[in-house]
């Protein structure tokens, strides 16, 4: 398992992932540095919409949040979807897609910020909400960059 962190504003993201597969990925204030798969150093800088070939590891299996994980997973970059949405596509509740989202263990790549209460709220994000909304703002930004070309 190998482990390391890259900038995002003010945190650092610390990643741990072996081979292809990503085991974990969270925002922190301080981190040891040391290198990430390239692909985290490009999303984050704005330069990048995938992860590819890079896999989470909690999309493995048959389990209500394997399949939450993998409805989140599916939500292109620069668009959103609500709690209820990624409930009836994993079928569970919306209550059960926030539990999930709130112990996702992969963010980013499982985009859970992509991920809104049903009136446009964000809802939540751990560590702190204004990660939510730089990463929606960075991806609106690119998608209208891309849009135009």
């Amino acid at each position: 398992m190998q482990t390391g962190s890259c900038k995002f504003g003010l945190w650092k993201v610390i990643v741990s992932w072996n081979g292809n597969i990503v085991h974990q990925v969270q925002f922190v204030k301080t981190a040891p540095e040391g290198a990430v798969p390239v692909q985290f150093t490009k999303f984050l800088a704005g330069r990048s919409d995938s992860f590819a070939p890079l896999i989470s590891s909690a999309v493995s299996g048959e389990t209500v949040y394997a399949r939450i994980y993998r409805a989140v997973a599916e939500i292109p970059y620069g668009e959103t979807r609500t709690y209820r949405e990624i409930a009836l596509a994993a079928d569970t509740h919306p209550r059960v897609v926030g539990n999930a989202m709130a112990k996702n263990p992969t963010a980013l790549l499982v985009p859970c910020h992509r991920v809104l209460a049903a009136d446009g709220t964000l809802g939540g994000f751990t560590p702190d909400l204004q990660i939510k909304k730089d990463l929606l703002k960075m991806e609106a930004a690119k998608r209208h960059t891309i849009g135009k070309s």
